[in-house]
């Protein structure tokens, strides 16, 4: 999840404020003679400061100011922006399917001829670099990133018990099955959220979609173009049922899923005797960790990524990020996108306490200060491809609307799955 999904708009007072006090990115100067850059971004401010010290002295470098500035409910503020013609010259948003629709209506400046795309697609994370792509153009490069489908598990007991991280789903059955005949509980699971419960269970399948079909059939997936009523993900669907639905796989039981608050969930995994050994969730989750395990997190966690449907198989991951676009195109917006692009950007970021995750897979692990982050990242970094979250780029009628509520009745047993997947495909909006 990112918090994004939790924040479902912001009041007209707020955004009349922002609109009032939102910087004009034409600042009197003219594209060509242009100094001051506008960056705009709705990341967390820790992460903005880090990006700030390491960008400010290579732009001023080169003659330019760059004034960032954070943003909450950017995504509906920047298209008012570039409604008005009143945009800000470069924003990162967190919805690359915004940044498809503006460009489609001409209002991004393409890539191709800003970035070495060659260097970047070596570069980094497998699939990022496609993230914004329009008819073949690139109009987004992602600057940050999380991670999601990420099992973790209190290691000091987890380790004392013998247990490995499986490279495949069957090998992930046989280690639940092998945790329960030790007579432990394998799986902390909850998926209440507030006006929001059901996402953590959309997490779980859009994983197990993309585990199995891989990116592309994902992504038609996402697009509708597979249905969920549709043998993948019914077989997805199957093996969520199996880890979740399995009498003694899950703490509380099935019953206790849908009530079970999903920030606190994984916490009885730090038990003197750990109630699970095992929660799926995002990069951010250890922030709801009790604190004498934040504090102790390379000591007291450990973590791994969802595995690949077959050993050795392409084994894709899910995630979220910021993505970078210019939106009033100048020389001097072109050189900052290319100093976005350094592999090092993130290097104070990662090293400030913030949740940074830099996208690029040459980053230096040694960059992030924490183990736990390294595990994190290499997840990503070794994987066959990135996918975004799938809830978040549907429509809003599905993705935040009858993916999450068809979802939480199906494992609360208020439906059948054969209910379930009906009536979020009846959902669908027309096209």
């Amino acid at each position: 999840m990112s918090t994004r999904k939790l924040v479902v708009g912001v009041s007209a007072l707020s955004a009349l404020a922002l609109l009032a006090t939102g910087c004009s990115s034409g600042s009197g100067s003219s594209a060509s003679d242009k100094k001051t850059i506008t960056i705009w971004t709705g990341m967390d401010q820790p992460i903005i400061d880090g990006l700030k010290a390491k960008l400010a002295p290579e732009a001023k470098a080169k003659g330019i100011t760059v004034q960032w500035r954070r943003v909450d409910n950017i995504n509906q503020l920047l298209v008012q922006k570039v409604q008005a013609g009143d945009a800000p010259d470069i924003a990162l948003l967190p919805q690359p399917g915004i940044i498809k629709d503006l460009a489609g209506k001409g209002k991004i400046t393409p890539l191709d001829d800003v970035l070495d795309l060659a260097s970047l697609k070596t570069s980094m994370t497998a699939g990022t670099l496609d993230v914004a792509k329009v008819n073949g153009k690139t109009y987004g490069l992602m600057v940050s990133m999380n991670v999601k489908g990420l099992v973790f598990y209190p290691k000091k007991a987890f380790e004392k018990a013998g247990y490995t991280v499986p490279t495949s789903l069957d090998e992930l059955n046989t280690l639940t099955a092998k945790i329960k005949a030790d007579g432990n509980t394998p799986w902390c699971l909850g998926i209440e959220s507030g006006t929001a419960t059901g996402w953590p269970a959309t997490d779980w399948l859009e994983n197990l979609v993309m585990k199995y079909g891989g990116v592309d059939k994902y992504n038609e997936w996402v697009s509708h173009k597979v249905k969920f009523d549709s043998p993948l993900v019914r077989k997805a669907a199957a093996e969520f049922e199996k880890i979740a639905f399995t009498n003694g796989n899950v703490l509380g039981g099935r019953k206790a899923i849908a009530s079970n608050a999903f920030g606190t969930a994984g916490n009885a995994m730090f038990k003197s005797t750990p109630g699970c050994y095992m929660y799926q969730q995002g990069s951010f989750i250890t922030g709801f960790f009790p604190k004498t395990v934040q504090k102790n997190l390379d000591s007291e966690v450990g973590v791994f990524g969802l595995p690949a449907a077959i050993a050795g198989g392409e084994n894709p991951v899910e995630g979220g990020g910021d993505t970078a676009s210019i939106y009033q195109d100048s020389p001097a917006a072109r050189t900052v996108m290319k100093l976005l692009a350094a592999t090092d950007l993130g290097t104070t970021a990662a090293g400030n306490g913030s949740s940074f995750i830099s996208p690029h897979k040459d980053f230096p692990l040694s960059a992030y200060p924490l183990k736990t982050t390294q595990s994190v990242a290499k997840v990503a970094y070794d994987s066959t491809g990135f996918v975004f979250d799938g809830s978040d780029a549907m429509p809003t009628a599905v993705g935040t609307g009858t993916f999450w509520k068809d979802m939480t009745a199906w494992i609360s047993g208020e439906e059948s799955l054969d209910t379930a997947l009906k009536n979020i495909d009846a959902s669908w909006p027309a096209s």
